[in-house]
């Protein structure tokens, strides 16, 4: 039976638009590069500063994982980015020497289907995914490349999740990555939960890394949320969702997961090596710094691992 999409699915599909138009803004003002976003999102209208200190904030610190677990394993890994959007890490990894042995994106139908549509359309984007003599096999909204599947999945359902998986040649001895940005938050907390302890019972040599909103209990979190339920996206309960990083990270350990972190975007920021801080501030005058302060303490990122081999990934190595 298909997936019956509700008014709330549309409006979570529709915070991916918006975060690719906040990514595109960020990279042409400077703050990092990307070559492929312009292919996914159109030029929009200037995001406030904050904002653009806060998604280069993410993006690096992301990168900063991503590279610590390359370290440690090489190319012979896979990534597994769970509610991928429009994310091009994929394409980002390629132009380095870290493109790995399997990439698979997974997310709603709706947003792969649109995905593939933009990858079929644009030279750059298919040649990078297509080999000299490598197929791709472009059908019902998703893709299967060598070395890359982009698939449609409902993330609420574990065996379907498992089957697409297998369908995208996931290997349970192959070490992990998952790829986690504001996507657990949106699910309800006993599919969340589900699908957590799911994945840390599959990949014994894996590292999640989840950036998503903290501490909403507070009078700034309600106004987080009031803004989620205006656009008509469901607002994480925090009672049981978007909790305080260190909440955030125990709930990682009861799911099956060996070690986890977890630290607020501020504490994130403040990591940051000084030349990157600086160079970003560089970029655009900061009027709200309490604003940002005040969003950095809302957001955080979470790292959990199993297997000795990412024992030692932190903020600060």
């Amino acid at each position: 039976m298909d997936s019956v999409w509700s008014a709330e699915d549309e409006a979570i599909i529709a915070t991916n638009t918006d975060a690719t138009e906040c990514k595109r803004c960020a990279v042409e003002l400077g703050y990092w590069k990307d070559e492929y976003i312009c292919y996914f999102a159109k030029r929009g209208e200037r995001k406030a500063p904050e904002i653009n200190r806060g998604y280069y904030a993410r993006v690096r610190a992301m990168e900063m994982f991503i590279h610590q677990f390359l370290e440690r394993c090489g190319t012979k890994c896979q990534i597994i980015n769970l509610g991928c959007g429009f994310d091009t890490l994929y394409w980002r990894l390629k132009d380095t020497t870290q493109a790995v042995s399997n990439f698979i994106e997974l997310d709603f139908p709706a947003v792969t289907s649109k995905k593939c549509h933009i990858i079929k359309r644009n030279k750059q984007l298919l040649e990078k995914i297509c080999k000299e003599d490598g197929e791709v096999a472009l059908r019902g909204g998703e893709l299967h490349a060598d070395g890359y599947h982009l698939l449609g999945c409902d993330l609420r359902c574990p065996g379907e999740v498992r089957r697409k998986l297998a369908a995208g040649g996931a290997a349970g001895a192959l070490p992990t990555l998952l790829l986690a940005e504001c996507v657990l938050v949106y699910l309800r907390p006993d599919a969340a939960d589900a699908l957590l302890r799911e994945l840390a019972a599959a990949f014994p040599r894996v590292v999640l890394l989840v950036y998503e909103q903290c501490n909403l209990a507070d009078r700034f979190g309600a106004v987080m949320r009031d803004q989620l339920a205006a656009r008509g996206v469901p607002a994480p309960a925090p009672a049981t969702h978007a909790l305080a990083p260190p909440q955030q990270a125990a709930r990682l350990l009861a799911l099956g997961f060996d070690a986890a972190r977890a630290w607020d975007m501020d504490a994130v920021w403040r990591a940051l090596p000084e030349d990157d801080r600086a160079r970003a501030e560089r970029l655009e005058m900061l009027d709200e710094r309490e604003l940002l302060l005040q969003l950095n303490r809302h957001y955080a990122l979470t790292v959990a691992t199993r297997g000795a081999l990412f024992a030692d990934l932190d903020l600060n190595a």
